[in-house]
């Protein structure tokens, strides 16, 4: 596991601080490890992330797509019917 020396703001450590006691967590470093995470779930794209294209493979095996060449036209046609 690779290891980090970091200078922290005030604010920064009294963030993590206040992680570490709201999860019960015993060191900064979990603190830390907690708020990668918390972050990859609500910030990174979903793209990014395997299970998101686990579920786009199993949503297109379920669906039936349309094709679409225009989709002004495509919307026109539907609000027609």
């Amino acid at each position: 596991m690779p290891t980090a020396i970091v200078k922290l703001d005030d604010e920064a450590n009294h963030v993590i601080n206040i992680v570490k006691a709201k999860y019960g967590l015993k060191d900064k470093s979990a603190a830390i490890n907690k708020m990668a995470e918390e972050y990859e779930k609500e910030m990174l794209e979903p793209e990014l992330r395997p299970e998101y294209i686990e579920k786009l493979k199993r949503i297109e095996k379920e669906s039936k797509f349309v094709k679409v060449n225009n989709i002004d036209d495509y919307f026109d046609k539907l609000r027609k019917r």
